[in-house]
């Protein structure tokens, strides 16, 4: 009895502990997971948020975002309001681990395959510019005609959050095209950021951006491997295009795209490293140069590195922006005062249909044409009725649209759009999951494909 309980313990050491082995060996159930937990904390915080604005502590909770936070070298000073600061600085890296995870599906993930690919960009194409249009023919001439590009992007947690309320009704295939469809939307909404709605841009300091990006290039390629050396070469980076007049958030697209997504080590030469381990002998003496703890420390760093850079920066990353800078985002700007006075409801028409009829068609359509051009592949069991239910989740722009919204109209016309951004993220959820749910469970219904 003995001998089997020794056994068994001996079993059990020689085990990684499941979380562990669950962040390593599932990225993509482990992302969804975090993405639908977040979605219920951004809920609440953004319900908090509307409170507090519409409660006797509306001014102090908005004099509290707008406490101006800074630091000065010289005569050189650089401050900014806390609502800024989260915009700017900790929306970078939300932006940074979009673009890993992107990266990481291309290289790695599901959308390695160019047909898979393919649907997913034109989906999130045309969930970008038919929104856009119509939200431009709405405003054509008017005061809000230039925040069209409020009503392109999709919530990733929220969207994924509601997939989650359905459960197993809904196919893998179309979490799996729905995350995709939102992180390229995520990614396109930046660069019109960059392009639309940056300042005057400074060439000097810009020069002085890339070549800070030049910089992190030749630290990857000559092996540089602690991520603080990096951050701090980024950091510089970001200040840099910050002062060139392009919205500094594009420096951790651009920054994540680059992050290597192959790994240093392989499974053989790990192994092998692996078979050389030995227990450290008990001693009452310590050395640092023994054999058997040399052996140990390189195995500690081939651990390690048979995970690529892009996996990594995931796993340490993902918790703090879904659970921190998120809720955070959301706290700062979901305010809203719940008033009919001094409202332009033409921007929030604008910004409702844009969202509640312009993604859903933009996506169908441009699926439909992508693959009608032999373009993209639609997976069998992603039916067109899926789709279709996904396409009206996709409405749901909440987070993307008010990070948008706040460069895109003034004090005059901004709760107009968080109304309309409001309304339309409500209509889609509701619609969406309406949809979804009366849909037969996925495996018992499958149509036929003959794309």
């Amino acid at each position: 009895m003995a001998r089997q309980q020794h056994q068994q313990d001996h079993t059990e050491d020689t085990r990684l502990p499941t979380e562990f082995l669950d962040r390593l060996t599932k990225p993509f159930v482990r992302f969804l997971q975090i993405q639908s937990a977040s979605g219920a904390i951004l809920l609440f915080f953004t319900i908090t948020a509307l409170v507090l604005s519409n409660s006797p502590l509306a001014g102090p909770f908005e004099h509290f975002w707008e406490t101006s936070l800074g630091f000065q070298f010289g005569t050189f000073e650089f401050a900014r309001s806390l609502r800024e600061w989260i915009n700017d600085s900790l929306m970078t890296l939300f932006f940074f681990l979009v673009a890993l995870e992107l990266k990481r599906e291309l290289v790695l993930g599901e959308l390695h395959r160019p047909g898979a690919a393919a649907l997913s960009i034109s989906a999130a194409l045309g969930g970008m510019i038919v929104p856009a249009l119509i939200y431009v023919v709405l405003q054509s001439g008017q005061p809000g005609q230039y925040g069209w590009g409020t009503v392109m992007a999709t919530d990733t947690a929220f969207v994924i959050g509601c997939l989650a309320l359905i459960g197993p009704r809904v196919a893998k295939s179309l979490r799996v095209f729905m995350l995709s469809l939102a992180i390229f939307d995520d990614i396109g909404a930046i660069l019109v950021v960059a392009i639309g709605y940056s300042n005057s841009i400074v060439w000097s300091t810009l020069a002085v951006a890339a070549l800070g990006m030049l910089a992190i290039r030749v630290m990857a390629a000559l092996g540089f491997r602690g991520f603080a050396l990096y951050f701090l070469v980024g950091g510089l980076t970001w200040l840099a295009v910050d002062a060139s007049g392009i919205h500094a958030t594009i420096t951790g697209v651009i920054f994540g795209l680059m992050t290597p997504a192959r790994r240093w080590v392989s499974d053989t030469r790990l192994y092998a490293i692996l078979s050389q381990v030995v227990a450290h002998p008990v001693s009452s003496e310590s050395s640092l140069a023994t054999k058997d703890r040399h052996t140990l420390q390189v195995a500690e760093v081939a651990a390690r590195e048979s995970l690529s850079p892009v996996e990594r920066l995931e796993i340490r990353l993902h918790p703090w922006v879904a659970f921190v800078i998120m809720p955070l985002f959301a706290f700062a700007n979901a305010g809203l005062t719940l008033t009919l006075d001094d409202l332009d409801f033409s921007v929030t028409l604008a910004v409702f249909t844009g969202f509640v009829l312009g993604k859903p068609v933009g996506i169908l359509l441009f699926c439909w044409l992508a693959i009608r051009l032999h373009i993209a592949t639609r997976p069998q069991e992603l039916s067109w009725r899926s789709l279709a239910g996904g396409s009206l989740l996709a409405g749901i722009g909440f987070t993307m649209a008010l990070f948008i919204a706040n460069m895109s109209f003034g004090n005059s016309l901004i709760d107009s759009a968080k109304l309309g951004i409001f309304l339309a993220s409500l209509f889609s959820a509701v619609a969406g999951l309406a949809f979804l749910m009366w849909l037969p469970a996925s495996g018992t219904t499958r149509e036929p494909t003959h794309e």
